[in-house]
């Protein structure tokens, strides 16, 4: 059994974009005997995007439904932030091109909680040296 922290993106395309998912990691998301999580983190960006029209999938009527989709709709388990995430994103490097706080509590998560990362974003690599494990989503 493998244990997998989505990153936004994927968690987004997964919901609502599959095509732009990798055969790998449809394999990963599909393969029961893996736990897939969810970050907190990543549920209040989702809030956000909602809230702020930058995505509309019509599965949502509101940001509120958020935590109810991802209960009924998928096997994914949110994991909540908590001290011991804070405390690794403390000692995580501040990038000059990689500036977004939401993505390095992600990273933190994952590397507390001993969780690979399933990403589309090309700079996650530089926190390997830090922990973490992460799988790649080339989208198309």
């Amino acid at each position: 059994m493998n244990r997998y922290l989505l990153d936004t993106n994927v968690l987004l395309f997964h919901l609502f974009d599959k095509e732009q998912i990798t055969k790998k990691v449809k394999r990963i998301i599909g393969d029961y005997s893996d736990e897939i999580y969810v970050s907190s983190e990543s549920v209040r960006e989702l809030m956000n995007l909602l809230q702020s029209g930058r995505i509309r999938p019509k599965e949502l009527k509101s940001a509120e439904d958020v935590i109810d989709f991802i209960n009924d709709k998928t096997r994914f388990v949110i994991k909540y932030v908590k001290e011991e995430h804070f405390r690794t994103f403390s000692k995580l490097p501040f990038y000059d091109d990689h500036r977004d706080q939401r993505d390095r509590m992600i990273i933190a998560h994952a590397i507390t909680e001993d969780l690979t990362l399933i990403s589309s974003d090309t700079k996650f690599f530089r926190y390997q040296r830090f922990g973490l494990s992460w799988v790649y989503n080339d989208k198309k």
